[in-house]
């Protein structure tokens, strides 16, 4: 079915903060909206607004036709214990409480319908009638049930389930456990919980995490082939330039809500004009207001020294001269007061804030050796997956971007390089001298029950707890942040700590293992410049095309099915 999603002057905080307020957005069919803005502007909170799942400070929130089903898919799935690939699927569908539903209903119809028989022989036409009109209330919920179970494609999502998971090469059947899924598996299970949904509104949060080119491809395809309304939260700037129609963004600095028409390009086209004339106002405002200002001193200055003057003549005999130097005074007095009259009026322009950004130096240790790391045969087994027989050598000041499907080895090789993982077969050696500064793709060293300055204390001893907190703030990472425990920050904090704690360790070989998921746009513009100016030897995993485009490189390693080649 078509549905409309609107809000209208709608308003959210975070405790005391406000996050945004006056928000007018019309999401109709076929439209993609794609929100922006820096991480802890709100983007999620508003996607769980528009999904039903909380309350907004001010505003109204109206779906059309009512009975429209809106699917809310979260940045991280939940792997519930227990719970197989079939079942995740039902669920993030939204077919398992349709059934549930359903069930519910018809059972609610048996018994109304036994009752109501029973009652209708033994108490006559009165208790009849009463209990007719409850079996069509009955009646009602069971078609309304039905309805929805058949329209979000419950009938037949097991045989599409087989379908989708084959074509994207899940590589397990439906009734494996979510839990004993790989990372790469998890997000190909969320993609296919995506691509086999029937929702008449979609909100997404981060689908573009953790998929390969293969899996944004379809991604993409599926987006812009919807005949419903999307609202998307994404910090992968070719999927939105592929993709949006709208841009909603959510800016912290200025405490505004901007909604731009068209592409993603068109968005920063607009920003970047909007910014360039609101500057321009508050400079020609400021100059104005400087001006006046100037000018006002000035004529109270004349005011009181044509004052100063008129006392020290008062005892001239020339009475017109006095006269005429205190007209003068009272005149330059009477300038003043029409300057301040010019600066009340003067229509009050803000500056606009400068937008929080982060400063990221990548600390670098003296060089390595000049071979880094070497694979000579090095083979791997991992179950039925196979890496290998792998030769490589990797050299000081080598830039290598390592790309491939997911599942294909690629985490394997990382972990092989870096002697965390021995070989089965051949060999693998790190070079010495070497040090080595990490981001993984799980965000691993951040997911403990110790505090965030406690775990940063842990990684860094020698750095006194004030310079800590001084460093975390600077990513963005403030005193609401160092007190908790790592496991409960957002992905989005965890990859920051990450990069704080890079600009804390001095390191000449950077491994990064899709360092982009969970940065906001700034961030990994941010990230970029400073992997142009770091000086050692790089190692990066990513999917981001754009940051392939703009990261410069000397070698391209490409792993396909268990084997590594130069590209």
């Amino acid at each position: 079915m078509s549905a409309t999603l609107v809000t209208r002057d709608l308003a959210a905080g975070y405790g005391a903060r406000q996050l945004f307020s006056g928000l007018d957005l019309v999401v109709a069919p076929g439209d993609v909206v794609g929100l922006v803005g820096a991480n802890g502007a709100g983007k999620s909170t508003l996607l769980r607004l528009l999904a039903g799942l909380g309350r907004p400070e001010h505003g109204s929130l109206s779906i059309s036709p009512p009975q429209a089903t809106v699917g809310y898919l979260p940045q991280e799935p939940e792997r519930h214990p227990g719970e197989d690939v079939a079942t995740f699927l039902a669920r993030r569908t939204g077919v398992l409480a349709a059934t549930e539903r359903l069930d519910a209903a018809t059972a609610a119809l048996a018994g109304g319908s036994a009752h109501g028989s029973a009652d209708g022989s033994a108490d006559g036409s009165a208790d009849g009638s009463a209990d007719g009109s409850a079996d069509g209330s009955a009646e009602d919920e069971y078609a309304a049930a039905l309805e929805s179970w058949l329209a979000l494609g419950a009938a037949d999502l097991e045989e599409r389930a087989v379908e989708v998971v084959a074509d994207l090469g899940l590589g397990v059947g439906l009734d494996a456990a979510m839990t004993s899924l790989s990372g790469g598996q998890a997000a190909r299970a969320s993609l296919a919980s995506l691509l086999l949904s029937r929702y008449d509104v979609f909100l997404l949060d981060e689908p573009t995490n953790d998929l390969d080119l293969a899996g944004l491809a379809r991604l993409e395809e599926f987006v812009t082939s919807l005949r419903a309304g999307v609202v998307v939260v994404s910090h992968d700037r070719e999927f939105l330039a592929r993709t949006v129609t709208t841009v909603v963004e959510l800016d912290l600095a200025q405490q505004q809500v901007g909604v731009y028409g068209g592409s993603y390009e068109d968005y920063l086209r607009e920003r970047a004009i909007a910014r360039q004339h609101a500057r321009d106002r508050y400079e020609e405002y400021d100059a104005t207001r400087s001006q006046l200002q100037a000018r006002a001193r000035m004529q109270r200055g004349w005011s009181d020294k044509g004052t100063r003057q008129a006392l020290r003549k008062a005892t001239d005999n020339d009475k017109h001269i006095v006269h005429k130097a205190r007209q003068s005074s009272q005149k330059q007095a009477a300038k003043a007061r029409q300057t301040d009259r010019l600066l009340e009026r003067l229509d009050v322009v803000d500056e606009p804030r400068k937008e929080w950004r982060l400063q990221l130096e990548i600390a670098a240790a003296p060089r390595a050796g000049a071979v880094v790391a070497t694979l000579r045969g090095a083979r791997v087994r991992r179950g039925d997956f196979v890496l290998g027989p792998v030769d490589l050598q990797l050299d000081w000041g080598d830039r290598v971007v390592v790309t491939g499907a997911n599942g294909s080895g690629k985490t394997t090789l990382l972990q092989l390089l870096l002697g965390r993982l021995a070989p089965d077969e051949g060999e693998a050696t790190l070079g010495p001298s070497v040090l080595v500064g990490e981001i993984d793709q799980a965000r691993g060293r951040f997911t403990g029950p110790a505090t965030l300055v406690e775990r940063f204390g842990e990684l860094v001893p020698d750095w006194p707890t004030a310079d800590v907190r001084t460093l975390l703030a600077k990513f963005g990472l403030g005193a609401e942040h160092v007190g908790r425990a790592t496991a409960s920050l957002s992905p989005g904090e965890r990859t920051r700590a990450a990069l704080a704690l890079l600009q804390a360790e001095g390191v000449n070989l950077l491994v990064l293992d899709e360092p982009t998921n969970h940065l906001d746009l700034p961030a990994i513009e941010q990230l970029e410049q400073a992997l142009e100016s770091f000086p050692g030897t790089l190692l990066l995993v990513t999917h981001d095309r754009r940051m392939l485009e703009s990261v410069s490189s000397t070698r391209r390693l490409v792993v396909r099915d268990g084997r590594v080649s130069e590209a």
